[in-house]
């Protein structure tokens, strides 16, 4: 017979009725009238199932002591109401099998408490622990909402590449890629000899400098731009040296680009966004969340409850920095117009002075990228950045420069080739049309949404520096 899940165990499952259920053992206790209990997880959902283990079954002095924290079980039996408090049911069992054994002697996880660095050099059994197991099922959910947001909305879901030519970013913090030689070339081999440049790139793969994408958004620009409103969601990678509790080498982002949309346009997407797959969430990880309120972050729910229920406020960048001036506050980084807001000034505008998430629009143009759009003042682009209590940024997008020799000014002006981005170009030159999107990280999100304090611990393998195992 399949094999019933703990949670629908837990849930739905009527006294009397026969399951099969496969897990892990949480704990073991065993009494002197000749029982033992058993608390078993398979990570379907936050819970444990009680099972009732009868000294009188076949074999049960020689399996209970195989059973240990750590090791998989099978057990078939029967549903009853549970004596205990707290639980609905529990299952009395008619058969156990030991499936697989956990030396309790070396077993990592034999005893609780540990710190999370730890657990993170621990990553292909952290997934067992509480806060792991519920940090999955939170991010599977949230992935989840996610593509329902656009789907229900008539958005194309599309595929873009990994491996890139293009920084989007305008920033060098790609990750090579290249089939050419190291060690030759670190010896000064054949790769690169006759070459004004240190590598020739001929002989690599692709023919030229390639490297490990930072954003999907140029290539989804493409797509918006021939099918209408599109999203991209996958894994994007910043060689960035950072080693910050909000910094990922490896990391998810969602991208939507849609044409015909400006500004505006684009800050009621990504707030009606954000506050959509929150609480969708909220509705379908109830268990989950409240242990990350009562275990990490004891205002969790009353924040996420707040952002969904309070419309953003919204506000210029010139009148961000007005603020932030006149609130007697000393921050680490001076604040004066020009410069880029650090997490410390956008936590105090969302955490102390408004209370509640922020979109802050027209930023500087020196200190963004190359495709946002100029505004008519020459000093300011039609950038958009939505901010949120205890993470900061969550969200950055634009509407984008439509305008072909605008746009080549702005390349030029960065210290980018435009000859490197002539596709990107011709899509200005052939029916061009004002168009904007956004950005989400999903691990910032996921901080968010559980109040973890390191974003490492929001996905399942870290890439960090000097960070690649597994």
């Amino acid at each position: 017979m399949p094999r019933d899940l703990v949670a629908k165990v837990l849930k739905s499952s009527q006294p009397g009725s026969t399951v099969d259920v496969r897990g892990w053992v949480r704990t073991k206790r065993e009494s002197k009238g000749g029982f033992a209990f058993l608390e078993v997880n398979d990570g379907s959902c936050f819970g444990n199932v009680q099972v009732v283990v009868d000294g009188k079954l076949p074999g049960y002095e020689t399996w209970i002591k195989e059973i240990t924290t750590g090791a998989s079980v099978a057990i078939l039996g029967e549903v009853v109401e549970s004596p205990g408090k707290g639980q609905r049911v529990e299952v009395r069992a008619n058969e156990v099998r030991v499936l697989g054994t956990a030396d309790s002697a070396t077993y990592p996880l034999q005893k609780k408490g540990h710190s999370y660095e730890f657990l993170r050099e621990k990553a292909h059994l952290r997934p067992r622990t509480n806060t792991f197991g519920a940090m999955a099922r939170v991010r599977n959910a949230l992935c989840d909402a996610i593509h329902r947001f656009f789907q229900d909305r008539g958005f194309l879901y599309v595929h873009t590449p990994i491996i890139t030519t293009s920084d989007c970013e305008g920033a060098g913090q790609l990750f090579q890629v290249t089939t050419l030689d190291i060690a030759k070339l670190a010896s000064g081999g054949r790769e690169s000899s006759g070459s004004t440049s240190p590598v020739d790139y001929a002989h690599d793969f692709f023919g030229k400098k390639a490297g490990l994408t930072v954003s999907g958004q140029l290539e989804a620009e493409i797509f918006a731009c021939a099918v209408g409103d599109v999203y991209t969601f996958g894994p994007t990678f910043r060689a960035e040296n950072s080693n910050t509790t909000r910094h990922l080498s490896e990391f998810w982002m969602v991208e939507p680009e849609m044409p015909f949309y400006e500004l505006e346009d684009d800050m009621d997407l990504a707030e009606s966004f954000v506050r959509t797959i929150i609480k969708d969430v909220l509705n379908r990880c109830p268990d989950d969340l409240a242990f990350f309120n009562e275990r990490i972050e004891p205002t969790l729910l009353e924040s996420l409850h707040h952002i969904v229920e309070h419309d953003f406020i919204r506000l210029t960048y010139t009148e961000a920095i007005e603020i932030l001036l006149k609130s007697g506050q000393t921050f680490e980084y001076p604040v004066s117009w020009g410069t880029d807001l650090q997490s410390e000034h956008e936590r105090y505008l969302t955490e102390q002075h408004f209370k509640q998430p922020v979109i802050l629009t027209d930023y500087p143009r020196q200190i963004k990228s190359f495709y946002m759009r100029c505004n008519d003042d020459s000093k300011t682009v039609r950038a958009m950045d939505v901010l949120v209590p205890r993470i900061g940024e969550i969200i950055g997008g634009s509407q984008r420069e439509e305008r072909h020799d605008l746009l080549v000014s702005r390349m030029q002006e960065c210290g980018l080739n435009p000859e490197d981005y002539w596709w990107y170009l011709e899509l200005r030159q052939y029916g061009t049309v004002p168009h904007a999107g956004f950005g989400l990280g999903l691990e910032r999100t996921l901080q968010l949404m559980t109040g973890m304090h390191n974003i490492r611990d929001c996905i399942p393998f870290p890439r960090a520096p000097k960070t690649a195992d597994f």
